[in-house]
């Protein structure tokens, strides 16, 4: 009998969680960290690149073409490439990975958020007095925000489901427990309590991040009302 189809085998089993509960929880913690920063290291890229883009229209076209292609590389194929340059043994191989993923869906967000602000409120904004900085940061980024936080949330999940694909050098989070129980002669237990606490990380920071919009921006709740 195969162990896959033995008895002692479920799909869930509190003895798993008992026994492995502090890998379960070192899995959670590396790929919530994971996650944050490379979300955080895309926004911090991706955000001026928007503004950049925004501000000089010219460079539109290359950097989201540049952002796209990078998009398009598959993972595995981007995470060889990466891992030689920076070590296969270091977590910042798949950071680096995951950063380059998550710029085109900020960016692009972000633009796309800055080019629909309205003309009136700009023609405003310029009439009394503001500067290229102070309009940015008094009026267009702050009316931008949902499209950013659109941008962000996507990146975000994408992200989150990205971080499994480290688990190939050992620094999957999550993904070390999903690959492990395939090897792990079809360790049932072990592929779901990844696949689920996966799942449902990217659902919590999801939610996490709409609610962080509502209330950075409670003038849209008036508007929907």
């Amino acid at each position: 009998m195969r162990y896959a189809d033995a008895p002692g085998n479920p799909w869930f089993s509190w003895q798993y969680l008992r026994d492995n509960s502090d890998t379960v929880l070192s899995a959670l913690v590396e790929h919530v960290t994971l996650t944050t920063q490379a979300v955080a290291f895309a926004a911090m890229v991706g955000l001026p690149l928007a503004v950049l883009a925004y501000w000089f229209r010219p460079l539109t076209g290359p950097i989201l073409a540049l952002s796209g292609v990078l998009y398009t590389i598959p993972s595995l194929a981007l995470l060889a490439f990466v891992a030689p340059l920076v070590g296969t043994t270091r977590p910042a191989s798949v950071l680096i990975a995951l950063v380059l993923y998550a710029l085109l869906l900020i960016v692009r967000n972000t633009l796309a958020g800055l080019n629909q602000l309205p003309a009136e409120v700009l023609d405003a904004a310029r009439g009394m007095g503001y500067g290229r900085f102070a309009r940015l940061f008094r009026v267009d980024l702050p009316l931008a925000i949902p499209a950013i936080l659109t941008g962000l949330r996507l990146a975000t999940v994408s992200t989150v489901a990205l971080v499994t694909v480290g688990s190939l050098i050992g620094y999957g989070g999550l993904g070390d427990l999903i690959l492990g129980g395939f090897r792990n002669n079809f360790y049932k237990a072990e592929i779901l309590v990844g696949t689920v606490l996966c799942v449902a990380l990217g659902l919590l920071l999801d939610l996490l991040l709409a609610g962080a919009g509502r209330l950075l921006t409670p003038w849209t709740r008036g508007a929907r009302g």
